[in-house]
Formats: structure tokens, sequence, C-alpha cells
């Protein structure tokens, strides 16, 4: 397998387990407003979407939510991850390969700059993507469009077609796709119909991703 020239990262749920927190605190304030919503049901809705979206789309299910949602679910979503999330396995010991192999990498998120400072900053990943941060916040546009990706490999003049993407979710694998770039995607958890649906090649496990893109046999 050919080497990439550039690794894009999401951030929740691949390089952090955020996920499970962040809907948990928008599950309880759905149903708080209205729209009684489990944990599970809140992740199969909205997992991979943009906040704004996601207050759409309640809206439009019957939740009775504030002109200032946005800003009141960012508000209980950022307090509740900065009492900590674990880095997914395996993430520390691919940007040691990463870096060992001289292949850059590069964050690649719908999530705001400020979640990413709380999310990555808390465990050195923050200090390991040196700035090569992309927020569908900053950059205006946020997936399935494919521009967050392809500014990331602007920013390291990489065609489109030697990036990897690391993705959890369908919209972000629809992005990869739609950017032209190779999706592995991040399923531990079930068959990850939904990511192979859009392209994506399924993992369960981060430790095989060095295997999977050229760098070593898969670890242990």
């Amino acid at each position: 397998m050919t080497r990439p020239e550039l690794v894009i990262f999401d951030c929740d749920g691949v390089l952090v387990d955020s996920e499970t927190v962040s809907n948990r605190v928008l599950a309880e304030n759905l149903t708080r407003h209205g729209l009684p919503m489990t944990l599970e049901r809140c992740m199969e809705l909205f997992v991979g979407g943009t906040m704004r979206g996601v207050g759409e789309q309640a809206r439009g299910m019957g939740a009775d939510l504030p002109a200032d949602w946005v800003d009141e679910i960012y508000a209980e979503t950022y307090a509740a991850l900065r009492a900590g999330v674990d880095v997914i396995a395996g993430i520390p010991e691919l940007l040691d390969h990463l870096d060992a192999a001289r292949i850059p990498y590069a964050v690649g998120s719908n999530g705001s700059e400020a979640k990413m400072q709380i999310t990555l900053g808390q465990n050195g990943l923050l200090d390991r993507f040196n700035g090569a941060i992309f927020s569908a916040h900053t950059l205006k546009t946020a997936k399935p469009d494919p521009d967050l990706y392809l500014a990331a490999a602007a920013h390291f003049s990489v065609a489109p077609d030697r990036a990897v993407v690391l993705e959890d979710s369908a919209t972000g694998a629809t992005a990869a796709a739609r950017a032209g770039m190779r999706c592995l995607g991040y399923a531990p958890h079930g068959d990850g119909a939904a990511l192979k649906a859009k392209g994506a090649e399924i993992i369960d496990s981060m430790y095989s991703v060095p295997a999977l893109i050229g760098l070593q046999e898969a670890a242990e």
C-alpha cells in the first residue's frame, strides 16, 4: 500500500472519546426542552452534524429551543468536557508512527476551535497537531461539504488523492468521498454500515491503521 502524504483526523470520536459525553449532555438538554431523547437515539440522529443543524432538526421534531440555544448547549457541553475525556486507544501510537515516517497530519472537524482546545488540550494532543486544526466554525464550511478536508490538503500542498481521512460518521465519510480522499471509517462498535455506505473502509481499532497505510505490520 502506497503511503499517504497527509493524514487528516476527525476530532470527536476519532482522536478523543468525546461523542458519548457530548451526546449525553445533548440528550438531557433536548429532553428538558420538550423532546425526550436517549443517548443512543441522540447519537444515531446527530453525530457528525453541526450544532446549528442539530438545533434546526430538533426544532423540526418538536423541541422548544430558545433563540440562544446554540450558546446554551455549547456552555453545557464544554463544562462536561472539561471534566475529562479519554484519548481513543491507539491514537498516540499512530501519531508516533506518522512522526517517524515524517507524514504530516491535521484535524478537520465540524466542532469549534474552542471545543478542540478543551478536548485536545487536556491530554497533549493539541501540541502534536501544531496548529494544523481546521474547524468548520473558522472556515465557515462544514461536512458533508469537502472544503474542510480540501483546505487541510492545500495547507500541506498535498493532492487530495494522496491524503487519508479517519472518520467515525457518515457525514464525515461523505466529505472525504467528495474531496476525493481515501477514508478509514472507525467503527469500534457495530458493523459500520453507515460509514461503509459512504465509501469508507471499516476499521475497529486505531492499532490497525499503520499497516493499512503502508507504515508497518498491524500492531498487536
